[in-house]
């Protein structure tokens, strides 16, 4: 079993994003233009030469912190490693480019993600409620 993470394009993470469930409404490659200006990173994993996920961020705040904004594995490649080979690369690339943490924003129905997060080292530093609260967003940070 061998995952490659290698630079992919926005075209790749649309295409991808739509064969993830938990994606209600995929952004198109115009919002993904419109926020990786300047300083971002797209990562694409492969497990055994087959493209099984991707994972995206950008300089968003100006403020030390790097924003992993979206990302995500196909169904079929879970519980594979994908997800924490994108994480610790990403992690990586923003410490070789002076970032002194990640911060990251989900909603409360991704428990998984939550999960994942918490047990990389990431705490919740803001909840903000929506009416209905599946759809309340968490921010959370981990230093680096």
């Amino acid at each position: 079993m061998e995952i490659k993470i290698r630079a992919g394009s926005f075209q790749e993470c649309v295409e991808l994003s739509k064969q993830i469930p938990e994606f209600d409404s995929p952004y198109g490659v115009e919002e993904y233009q419109n926020r990786c200006i300047d300083d971002y990173q797209i990562l694409i994993a492969e497990l055994n030469k087959e493209i099984a996920g991707f994972k995206v961020g950008y300089n968003r705040f100006d403020d030390g912190s790097f924003y992993g904004w979206m990302g995500g594995v196909l169904p079929e490649f879970r519980h594979k490693s994908i997800a924490t080979e994108l994480a610790n690369f990403q992690e990586d690339w923003a410490i070789k480019n002076g970032y002194k943490s990640i911060k990251l924003k989900t909603r409360k129905k991704h428990k998984t993600m939550i999960i994942f997060s918490l047990n990389r080292g990431f705490i919740i530093t803001e909840t903000i409620e929506k009416q209905n609260e599946k759809e309340s967003r968490i921010w959370m940070q981990k230093d680096l």
